[in-house]
């Protein structure tokens, strides 16, 4: 099928892999985004199990358009490796290293300066201890050293009083998971050691938190990102409160979303940041890898030896804090629940009640790559792809596309047992368009608000 023609992209797009009967329409929607939404490159992945239903991948790993997108071809997912990096988590507290509810000071004494002594785990991992941001100026070379970063990350004071608000730990979270599992594998091991050894080995994942130097250059996929300021032009597909706050240097957005200093997100792409671990943001692999990950917690965790009440606490949402649900990075209100999100009437996604959203990717304008996760009773479907943004912003490509999928299983099944939607491409709700102020007082919600 044809390619776009600008920005150096030409000739036809060739896309390969294979879907199970039934799912035909999930490889039409698939290769539509090519033909007439200017997809760049894209994998997309569905499991049942451990039994993949859906892996196909097209396009072009490059910017340029002039290598394709193969079976092995990596990308950097950004946010949805704060997922992956949860599940991790997830697996301490199935091995009773970690217990949900015990202070995170337990564990690691240091972390209890400044009044933080009392936040729990759950409380960390639902974005509701007052964390989202870190004062002290990062850079990779400090980021590389555990160590020194622990000991930053104890010195954080929190913005607000734990367990009353809470707000998208965007870059901060996968710090603060890292510094726990080191404290409580009885190796030491970092978080994205522990998942390669725990997780990523015995599933056969090829995917990676901080990406090994012998990963050759050409498997990853670029990605030609975009500035501050572009998002500005792109208010209808991302929260105008948070972008707006984001502008206000000093504000807790930009303390939150500015440190490392990078010119786009598209920066964390630069070797020097995908070789260090970021747990939040700089994952790197394969889309299938992702897919199957998910698709082992989904199906009961038996290969993993996953116990029922770690799945248990997965699935159920950590009830709302007291002062609301507006997140106070994003703007909008969310539900957010150990390391996962969840839907609500801001961000609705899934036909089902079990649907599971892992994580939010959020980059909006010109061209971006992108990962949606949604998983449901023993399915999990992972997409990522390089796109461009149409230069209209009132048009979000690659929606219609990507909202069909569902309905596509549904012809397999008779009845959806799996998400749908995609964080990337999804629009907030009209009433969630009016911005307030950073921390103003917000009202309590007693009715939780996960859908």
């Amino acid at each position: 099928m044809a390619a776009r023609s600008g920005n150096g992209v030409s000739g036809r797009v060739v896309s390969g892999g294979s879907v199970a009967e039934g799912f035909e329409p999930v490889r039409a929607a698939f290769e539509s985004n090519f033909g007439g939404r200017d997809e760049l490159g894209a994998s997309v992945a569905l499991y049942r199990g451990a039994e993949p239903l859906v892996d196909l991948w097209g396009g072009y790993r490059d910017v340029a358009g002039t290598r394709p997108w193969e079976r092995d071809t990596m990308v950097l997912v950004f946010s949805t490796s704060k997922g992956l990096a949860g599940l991790a988590v997830a697996l301490t507290h199935s091995r009773g290293l970690l217990d949900f509810e015990e202070r995170v000071a337990t564990y690691w004494p240091e972390f209890a300066q400044h009044g933080k002594g009392a936040i729990t785990v759950r409380q960390l991992l639902s974005h509701q201890a007052g964390l989202p941001a870190v004062d002290q100026r990062l850079d990779a070379g400090v980021m590389a050293d555990l160590d020194r970063m622990a000991s930053i990350l104890a010195r954080q004071r929190h913005a607000w009083e734990p367990g009353t608000r809470h707000g998208y730990h965007g870059l901060s979270l996968g710090w603060y998971e890292n510094e726990l599992i080191r404290r409580v594998d009885p190796a030491h091991r970092s978080l994205g050691r522990f998942f390669h050894d725990e997780l990523a080995v015995p599933l056969g994942l090829d995917f990676h938190i901080g990406l090994p130097a012998d990963i050759p250059e050409s498997r990853v996929a670029e990605i030609d990102g975009f500035t501050s300021l572009q998002m500005v032009l792109h208010l209808n597909v991302m929260p105008a409160g948070m972008v707006l706050a984001h502008m206000w240097p000093g504000s807790l957005v930009a303390r939150t979303m500015g440190n490392p200093r990078l010119r786009g997100p598209a920066d964390i792409n630069r070797p020097e940041y995908r070789r260090v671990e970021w747990p939040a943001g700089n994952g790197t692999g394969t889309v299938r890898s992702i897919a199957r990950a998910y698709a082992e917690f989904a199906s009961g965790g038996g290969a993993l030896g996953i116990r029922p009440e770690t799945l248990r606490a997965l699935e159920e949402a950590t009830p709302p804090p007291s002062g609301g649900t507006r997140d106070v990075i994003l703007k909008v209100d969310t539900c957010l629940s150990m390391g996962m999100w969840k839907p609500s009437p801001s961000f609705r996604f899934g036909s089902s009640e079990r649907a599971r959203q892992v994580s939010l990717q959020a980059l909006r304008a010109r061209r971006r790559c992108h990962a949606a996760r949604y998983f449901g009773k023993g399915r999990c479907y992972c997409s990522a792809a390089q796109r461009q943004l149409p230069r209209r912003p009132t048009a979000v490509a690659g929606r219609r596309a990507l909202a069909s999928l569902p309905g596509a299983l549904r012809t397999r099944s008779g009845r959806s047992a799996i998400a749908g939607g995609a964080c990337s491409i999804m629009r907030r709700a009209p009433s969630t368009r009016r911005a307030r102020p950073p921390l103003g007082p917000e009202p309590r919600q007693p009715a939780h608000p996960c859908l």
